[in-house]
C-alpha cells in the first residue's frame, strides 16, 4: 500500500529545473494566446471601423433622403402647380378653339352665300340683257311709227305724240339697264373678289380647325405627362419616406452594435495587457529559477549570451579610449532616416562603428547552437544598427522581402525589443512572435543580456532562437 506522506521529495534542484522548464513551456503558451488576442483585436478593429463606415454611409443616406424629401415636396409642389396651371391653359384654349371653330364655319358658309349672291347676279345680268334689248326693239319700232305718223299727216298726229312717248320709253329703259349692268358689273366683281377673299380665309379656317384638334391632342398628352409625373413624384415621396423610416431604426441599431464592440474591444485590450503580464511573470519566474540554480535547455545559451554582451561592451569602451567615437556619439539616440527605404531604416552615429565591431561576434555567435537564428545588439530604444549578414541585405522593391532580409538598421521599438535593450537584469528570456512581413510569423525565443559601456547601460545583446 502507497503511502503518499512518505513520498520521498525531488531534490530542490530538479524542481527549479521543473519550474523553469515549465515556464518556458508556459510562456509559449501564453504567446499563442496573445497571438490569438493580437488578432481578435485586428479583428475587431476592422468591425469598429466597418461599422463606423456604415454609420456615416447611414448618417450620409439619412442627410440625402432629407434631401431628396424636400427635394420631392417642392416638386411635388410644382407639379400640382403645373397640373392647376395646364388644366386652367387647356380649358380657356379648348373655348378658344371652340369659338374659332365656329368663325371658321361661319366664314365657310359665307363663302357658300356669295357664291349663291354671284349665280344670282348672274341670272341679273342675263335678265337685264333681254331688258335692253327689248327696249332697242320698241325704240326701233316707235322710230318706225314717228315716220308712219308723218306720212299720215293731220290723221297720224295723235299716233305720232305715242310713237314719241314711247320712244323716250324706251330710252329711258335702255339707259336704265345701262345702269343696272355697270352696277351689277361693279358688284359681281366686288363679290368676286370678296370671294376669293374669303376663300383665303376659309382655306386659313380649315387650317384653324386642324392646328385646334393637333392643340386639344397635344394639351391632352401635356395633361396626362403632367398626371404622370404628379404620380411618379407622390411614389418618390412615399418610398423616400420609407427609407427615412429604415434610417431611423438603422441609427440605434449601428449605434448599439458600436457599443457592444467596443466593450468587446476593451475587454480584449484588457485581456491583452493582462497576457502581457503572465508572460512577463513568466519570463520572471524563468530568470529566478536559473538564478536559484536551475537548469534548462537554455542555459548554456544563457551563459554565452552574458559573456558575448561582456564582450560587446568592453570593445565599445575601448573605441572610446582610443577616440575612435565619443561618448555622446555611442549613447546618441538621434536616428536619421535613411531616404528610400521601406520598412524605414535609420542611421545613428555609432552604425559605421558597430558594423565594424560587432559583425565578428555575432556571425560566430550563429555557429554556437544550430537553433540560433540571429544574432544582433540593439541599443535602449530597441535601434538595431549592424545585423547578421544574411539579415542585412540590400532593400528591393518588395517591402515584405525588405522585412524579412533587410533588418540592420531597424527600430524594434516593440515590447520584445524594448526590453531586451532596456533591462539590466542578468539577462532575459522571452518568447515572441517574429514578424516576417506579409503577416508571416515565426514562434522564438529571444535571449538577451545587458551591454555595459564603461559602467553605463548601453542596450543588449539579442540571441533569436528557435523551440
Amino acid at each position: 500500500m502507497n503511502d503518499l506522506s512518505h513520498t520521498p521529495h525531488p531534490p530542490a534542484h530538479d524542481m527549479l529545473d521543473r519550474i523553469a522548464n515549465e515556464a518556458i513551456g508556459l510562456g509559449r503558451d501564453i504567446v499563442d494566446i496573445a497571438a490569438a488576442l493580437d488578432t481578435l483585436a485586428q479583428a475587431a478593429d476592422a468591425q469598429l471601423a466597418l461599422l463606423a463606415e456604415a454609420r456615416a454611409a447611414a448618417g450620409t443616406v439619412q442627410e440625402a433622403n432629407g434631401r431628396v424629401t424636400a427635394g420631392v415636396d417642392q416638386v411635388s409642389q410644382a407639379a400640382e402647380d403645373t397640373m392647376s396651371a395646364v388644366s386652367q391653359a387647356v380649358g380657356q384654349l379648348r373655348q378658344t378653339g371652340a369659338h374659332a371653330q365656329k368663325i371658321a364655319e361661319w366664314v365657310q358658309s359665307v363663302v357658300s352665300r356669295m357664291a349663291e349672291v354671284t349665280e344670282t347676279l348672274s341670272e341679273v345680268r342675263a335678265e337685264n340683257t333681254e331688258i335692253r334689248s327689248i327696249a332697242t326693239q320698241v325704240n326701233i319700232l316707235a322710230i318706225n311709227a314717228k315716220i308712219e305718223a308723218v306720212r299720215a299727216g293731220d290723221a297720224g298726229r295723235g299716233f305720232a305724240v305715242v310713237a314719241e312717248a314711247i320712244n323716250e320709253l324706251s330710252r329711258k329703259t335702255a339707259n336704265a339697264a345701262d345702269g343696272i349692268g355697270t352696277a351689277v358689273g361693279g358688284l359681281s366683281e366686288r363679290i368676286d373678289g370678296l370671294r376669293k377673299e374669303a376663300g383665303t380665309i376659309s382655306e386659313n379656317a380649315a387650317a384653324v380647325l386642324s392646328g385646334a384638334s393637333e392643340s386639344d391632342t397635344a394639351l391632352g398628352q401635356m395633361t396626362e405627362s403632367v398626371s404622370r409625373t404628379r404620380s411618379a413624384v407622390q411614389d418618390i415621396a412615399a418610398r423616400a419616406d420609407t427609407v427615412r423610416q429604415a434610417n431611423a431604426l438603422f441609427g440605434p441599431a449601428f449605434q448599439r452594435m458600436a457599443g457592444a464592440m467596443e466593450l468587446t474591444v476593451k475587454q480584449i485590450d484588457t485581456a491583452r495587457g493582462r497576457t502581457n503580464g503572465l508572460i512577463e511573470a513568466g519570463e520572471t519566474i524563468v530568470q529566478d529559477a536559473v538564478v536559484m540554480g536551475g537548469s534548462t535547455s537554455d542555459s548554456l545559451l544563457i551563459d554565452f549570451a552574458q559573456t558575448t554582451a561582456g564582450e560587446f561592451g568592453r570593445l565599445l569602451g575601448a573605441a572610446i579610449e582610443e577616440g575612435r567615437i565619443t561618448e555622446s556619439d555611442l549613447f546618441s539616440q538621434s536616428y536619421a532616416p535613411i531616404p528610400g527605404t521601406n520598412p524605414p531604416q535609420y542611421m545613428a552615429p555609432f552604425t559605421r562603428l558597430t558594423d565594424t565591431l560587432f559583425t565578428p561576434l555575432q556571425e560566430s555567435a550563429l555557429e554556437t547552437d544550430p537553433r540560433v537564428v540571429f544574432c544582433a545588439a540593439v541599443d535602449r530604444q530597441g535601434y538595431l544598427p549592424t545585423h547578421n549578414r544574411k539579415f542585412s541585405q540590400p532593400q528591393s522593391g518588395d517591402p515584405v522581402w525588405n522585412s524579412a532580409n533587410c533588418r540592420n538598421r531597424r527600430l524594434f521599438n516593440d515590447r520584445v525589443g524594448l526590453r531586451a535593450g532596456q533591462s539590466t537584469a542578468p539577462f532575459v528570456l522571452q518568447i515572441y512572435r517574429r514578424d516576417m512581413g506579409g503577416g508571416q510569423f515565426v514562434l522564438m525565443k529571444d535571449l538577451s543580456a545587458p551591454i555595459v559601456v564603461r559602467g553605463r547601460h548601453w542596450g543588449g545583446l539579442r540571441i533569436g532562437y528557435k523551440f
